[in-house]
């Protein structure tokens, strides 16, 4: 049968649009399978409730199981190596924070570029450091600290979560600061630090907000001071450090979420909008809230605003991290 040249031209109209077509499908049924979150610290550390809370109400909004995995070590960096090479589909998420997506690719010979590798989703949450001590500890607050500190130069113990961990490089600006000296003792979670501080066996804490928090309302541990600008909503009577007069060491530990470079823009698009569902919806609101996280305004939680703010804070803390030549072991 011969076709007329309308036909002809028809047919072939439908032809090269199909490309399109598939593409619009392929982006509507997203997703069709499990999505993976990976979690690059352990059950325990504060990403990991984060991203439970968060997988429990994208699976319901993406009608798809979202399931946590834990890919740990090495300051984060193994897990976010794990997420930059996964195929950039939509199907596996990277959920990071300062540690494994500011300070872990500025001490460890990482094999990814960390701003560039990834297609950012949407910022998270926030949380303060908190400066804290065994509760019979000497000192009753932060000046008499420094001064307990000058007096006994190297004789008091901070542990710390890991080299180039948040609480390890706002203890070595804490020193730079104030003109101190102390021992820092490495842990290998927040979980076994925290619990040493509490036996007595070290003497201080750079801790994030999420894990010290229990302790200090239990006043299991004695708090000093918030490394934040303004005071942290969970525990509003501990002073910030710039109002007892230490200014400049604020560090913020948040959280984002990301996707591998190239994953297509439809899907990004569309998980962002499942993200700030969840970040408005109560129910998650309350369960971060409740563990001492702080969600960034509605206007912070763009793909835009994500890598801004992490470009930001690599170009804040990469040159303090390598000029007080702190390296991964």
């Amino acid at each position: 049968m011969r076709l007329s040249r309308r036909q002809l031209l028809c047919l072939g109209a439908s032809a090269a649009a199909l490309p399109i077509f598939s593409r619009l499908a392929g982006a509507q049924v997203y997703p069709s399978r499990p999505v993976t979150i990976i979690v690059p610290v352990p059950p325990g550390g504060v990403a990991d409730p984060i991203a439970r809370v968060l997988a429990d109400y994208l699976s319901a909004k993406l009608g798809e199981p979202v399931v946590v995995e834990n890919v740990t070590g090495a300051g984060g960096s193994i897990g976010v190596g794990r997420a930059a090479r996964a195929t950039p589909d939509g199907y596996t998420l990277s959920i990071g924070n300062w540690l494994s997506h500011v300070g872990a690719s500025a001490v460890y010979p990482v094999q990814y570029d960390v701003l560039e590798d990834f297609e950012p989703v949407s910022l998270l949450t926030n949380s303060p450091i908190l400066i804290t001590a065994r509760k019979d500890f000497p000192a009753n607050d932060l000046n008499e600290l420094i001064a307990w500190l000058k007096e006994n130069p190297g004789k008091a113990t901070a542990a710390t979560v890991g080299v180039g961990s948040a609480a390890h490089v706002s203890g070595v600006y804490f020193q730079r600061a104030t003109g101190t000296r102390f021992q820092f003792v490495p842990y290998r979670g927040g979980g076994p630090a925290v619990q040493d501080e509490l036996a007595g066996h070290v003497d201080l804490m750079f801790n994030e907000g999420t894990g010290a928090l229990p302790y200090v309302l239990s006043r299991q541990v004695k708090p000093y001071a918030v490394l934040a600008k303004s005071r942290w909503f969970a525990a509003p009577d501990i002073p910030t450090g710039e109002e007892l007069g230490v200014a400049g060491i604020n560090i913020s530990f948040w959280h984002g979420l990301w996707v591998p470079k190239g994953t297509p823009k439809e899907i990004v698009v569309k998980l962002n909008a499942a993200v700030v569902a969840a970040l408005a919806d109560p129910t998650v609101r309350k369960r971060l809230t409740d563990i001492g996280q702080e969600i960034f305004p509605r206007d912070k939680q763009t793909p835009d605003a994500l890598y801004a703010f992490h470009k930001e804070e690599t170009e804040k803390w990469w040159p303090i991290i390598k000029g007080a030549g702190i390296k991964g072991q």
